[in-house]
């Protein structure tokens, strides 16, 4: 029996991806430990904003991306799960309470979803190196366990766009410190630090998430693009892409029926 669990195909393919899921995971580390050594801003756990200037016009003009969230949030029922688009996220993204809109993933731009928010992506347009841009959507009383990102090539930033009113009941935890988001203002931090956050109010907080890439010596930034490469044309990131055009097809087609009804109605 156990002979033919061995030469059964299937359980010969489960077996390589777990080595290569190991493999990659000793790889990822090795690199986090690499980039922090290149890094040109130091490697702490968080930075003040100012480290990259080039997202103070998103704080300058929040109000913006804040009005084009609010008609987007109008169809919040029809937005996906964060899993729903990335299955690797299904340990720490559960049920349909934490919701995300996609504009940019590992530097591809979703034209769909920037035809519905011109504006952000006009200035998301903007920033150098940027690889990834959503909204982060997170419903009243959900909790995001601790998790850490999966390379520290990367710098994320929260842009706070909607934040409860009673915003200390509303926090992030990176490393052994809590943040509160403010409004307008940009939260900077290295998310392979073990990170969670927690929504303990009876209201939605909403992020414009990004990812950019980390100033880093010469070494570091061939690495680096080499890594991302592999990222972008590897199951994680193709998988998910596929996952993403769906869903659009699903939210054009029930934008227009919806759309269609309130003209006849």
């Amino acid at each position: 029996m156990a002979e033919s669990r061995r030469g059964n195909p299937a359980s010969f393919k489960r077996r390589r991806r777990r080595w290569i899921k190991q493999q990659g995971k000793r790889l990822i580390r090795a690199l986090w430990d690499f980039f922090g050594q290149q890094s040109l801003i130091g490697a702490p756990s968080v930075w003040p904003s100012d480290v990259f200037p080039s997202v103070r016009p998103l704080e300058e003009n929040w109000h913006l991306i804040r009005r084009e969230l609010d008609a987007l949030l109008v169809q919040r029922d029809l937005l996906p799960p964060f899993q729903t688009i990335s299955r690797d996220q299904r340990r720490i993204a559960k049920g349909d309470r934490w919701k995300t809109f996609i504009l940019v993933g590992f530097g591809s731009w979703s034209l769909r979803s920037v035809r519905r928010c011109p504006e952000t992506a006009r200035l998301l347009a903007g920033i150098p190196d940027l690889q990834t841009a959503f909204f982060s959507i997170l419903a009243p009383g959900y909790h995001i366990p601790p998790h850490r990102g999966i390379t520290r090539g990367l710098v994320r930033v929260h842009l706070a766009v909607k934040v409860p009113t009673d915003g200390q009941k509303c926090r992030i935890r990176i490393d052994r410190d809590e943040h509160h988001w403010q409004e307008g203002k940009c939260l900077v931090f290295d998310d392979t630090f073990e990170h969670e956050v927690w929504n303990e109010t009876d209201e939605e907080r909403v992020v414009l998430l990004l990812d950019i890439k980390r100033p880093m010596r010469w070494p570091g930034r061939l690495v680096n693009e080499i890594f991302l490469w592999g990222i972008r044309r590897s199951a994680y990131f193709t998988r998910a892409q596929i996952r993403q055009g769906r869903w659009e097809d699903r939210f054009e087609a029930a934008v227009t029926r919806a759309d269609n009804y309130h003209l006849d109605a």
